[in-house]
């Protein structure tokens, strides 16, 4: 009677275990379900605004613009680029670069977008603080300004002591600081100078980063290309010998992390481009150069367009498989010869 006692006793634990294995396997389970879902949702990219309706909500919650007035120049630009800093630390999941939680942590692609999104945000900011705000080289740079452009240009992966996300509100409080005086026409302590020459430099770093992107989505196809890196001067030297050709390949975990921070990049130039053709207006129509502006907007908007496939596809350039990374490339290699071309009309007389 002992033996057989003890054997139920063994029986009714195993069964109690397995019962309590079953309800731990579900809630693993629910959770990974809740997490997939919720990492879905963060991986959504934020929708476009208006750069000018977004600017004026902005002048005239503080005060600044009502109907007999107009948006000073200068603030259509600085007010966009606020926006995208509030856009990037604000959108559903926040800053999800520096996360060590799920599903955070897990996510690249938003990451990467996040990425190509501050890239111009801080090329922005630089160009705020050298050139659109100072008169000239020996003009003193504004007091907000010099501030903010070291904020933006803080480590992504902070999560603490201080986070990032404490550091780009920092540097967006200095840039509405800086909107607010230049709002403030009765002060003339802030300036903005729609200038050729502030353009054409900033555009310069604008064609630099495109170049860059556009030569690295195309390599999600491996090539070999000839080394031009001293093309053009006979004379030219370079540190070390790299060969007279290259062999280039994107990393295939690293096709889709290049093809989203090409798309964070373009969402961010849109709407720069949008504030800058209105704060630019009389110089780039004075150049006869408003069309080329608007036909560099076109070619970025294109690569905002819905993505249907479920991942970035990969394929050969003319294979079977459609490759995302080229379509974008095609793209943004259009956007930055239109902006090269741009750059020559503002730099003539």
């Amino acid at each position: 009677m002992s033996w057989l006692t003890v054997k139920l006793q063994h029986l009714k634990q195993s069964i109690n275990f397995s019962g309590l294995g079953k309800v731990a396997m579900y809630a693993v389970l629910v959770i990974a379900v809740l997490l997939s879902f919720l990492g879905m949702y963060w991986s959504s990219e934020p929708d476009q605004f208006d750069v000018v309706a977004t600017a004026k909500e902005k002048a005239a919650e503080r005060g600044y613009l009502d109907n007999s007035k107009k948006l000073v120049v200068g603030y259509t630009t600085a007010s966009t680029l606020h926006t995208i800093i509030g856009t990037l630390l604000d959108k559903p999941g926040g800053f999800i670069t520096n996360d060590l939680m799920p599903p955070g942590i897990f996510m690249d692609n938003m990451p990467a977008w996040e990425f190509g999104v501050l890239v111009q945000s801080r090329d922005l900011a630089r160009a705020f603080r050298k050139e659109f705000s100072r008169s000239q080289s020996q003009s003193t740079e504004d007091v907000n300004l010099k501030i903010a452009e070291p904020q933006f240009n803080f480590d992504t992966k902070s999560w603490a002591l201080p986070s990032s996300e404490s550091e780009y509100r920092r540097g967006n409080k200095e840039l509405m600081e800086y909107l607010d005086r230049l709002a403030d026409t009765s002060k003339n302590d802030a300036q903005f100078y729609a200038r050729a020459d502030n353009l054409s430099d900033w555009l310069s770093d604008v064609s630099t980063r495109l170049g860059s992107l556009s030569q690295r989505l195309s390599a999600s196809v491996a090539n070999v290309r000839e080394n031009t890196d001293l093309a053009g001067e006979k004379n030219a030297r370079q540190t070390s010998d790299t060969g007279t050709y290259q062999y280039v390949k994107t990393p295939w975990s690293k096709v889709d992390d290049v093809f989203y921070e090409a798309r964070g990049t373009s969402w961010a130039l849109v709407h720069m481009l949008r504030a800058v053709e209105v704060d630019f207006f009389f110089t780039l129509q004075d150049k006869n150069a408003l069309v080329s502006l608007r036909q560099i907007i076109r070619e970025l908007e294109a690569t905002q367009a819905n993505i249907w496939s479920p991942m970035i596809l990969n394929g050969s350039g003319f294979g079977v498989l459609a490759n995302h990374s080229l379509v974008m490339a095609s793209y943004v290699s259009r956007a930055n010869t239109a902006i090269i071309d741009l750059r020559r009309l503002l730099e003539q007389g």
